[in-house]
């Protein structure tokens, strides 16, 4: 039996939105989901009513991703009415319990913060059974303060088997992003990637070629998964 590369479709999210013509270049690409931050300390930060007139451009079907790190539930349900078909992201120290209460059942995504070093431990498989009724967890790496540092972690520190659904962060580039997804997905149910820095020409402010290169590249990747997928089974 033959199998449809789509099988193999990775949804992309491109974060760190501001400005109107990121936002049509994302969707003109064939961006799923674009992330808005709303994370004061951020260079990307955008405020709640901002996020809310860049919301109001996505066509039916791209999704909308609120990005909150460590903010009072009061504040999170505020954007959300700005926002009110948007999927969350706790990007702090939130715990279980507190996403659950500030979605108010709301699909929300936990990043885990991966440390780049090695040595230092971290157990993804405890913190993915912590934060079972995430929609997905994403996997970051870790940085001084918080948000992205703009760099990978060693994708072969994740587990071989992870029962949950994840999206790929951190130092994602059109040149790197297949590497990154021949890697992870197979650890994975499914695999989502998110890009911010690396289509950007400067902090907040993205590259529409920046943006389609790496989409091409995403869609590459996942006819190179098929095609392999289809030689194995072929060959069984």
């Amino acid at each position: 039996m033959s199998h449809s590369p789509l099988e193999h479709r990775t949804r992309i999210k491109i974060c760190g939105l501001t400005r109107e013509q990121d936002v049509d270049a994302a969707v003109a690409a064939g961006a799923d989901a674009i992330g808005l931050v709303l994370y004061p300390k951020s260079p990307r930060f955008v405020s709640a009513e901002r996020a809310g007139e860049l919301a109001r451009r996505l066509p039916p079907f791209v999704t909308p991703v609120l990005l909150f790190v460590n903010e009072p539930v009061e504040v999170v349900r505020a954007a959300c009415e700005r926002v009110p078909n948007a999927l969350l992201q706790f990007h702090g120290d939130e715990t279980p319990e507190f996403c659950r209460e500030a979605s108010a059942g709301r699909p929300w995504m936990r990043a885990a913060r991966i440390p780049a070093d090695e040595a230092v431990a971290f157990d993804l498989l405890e913190f993915a059974a912590r934060h079972s009724q995430a929609t997905a967890i994403l996997l970051d790496t870790h940085a001084e303060g918080y948000g992205g540092a703009g760099r990978t972690f060693p994708w072969s520190r994740l587990p071989p088997n992870v029962s949950c659904h994840a999206v790929l962060s951190g130092g994602l580039t059109p040149a790197n992003v297949a590497d990154g997804i021949a890697q992870v997905r197979p650890r994975f149910a499914t695999l989502a990637v998110d890009v911010s820095s690396g289509v950007e020409s400067a902090k907040g402010i993205k590259d529409a070629g920046l943006i389609h290169q790496f989409v091409a590249a995403v869609r590459a990747a996942d006819v190179l998964l098929s095609r392999s997928r289809n030689a194995l089974l072929s060959a069984a």
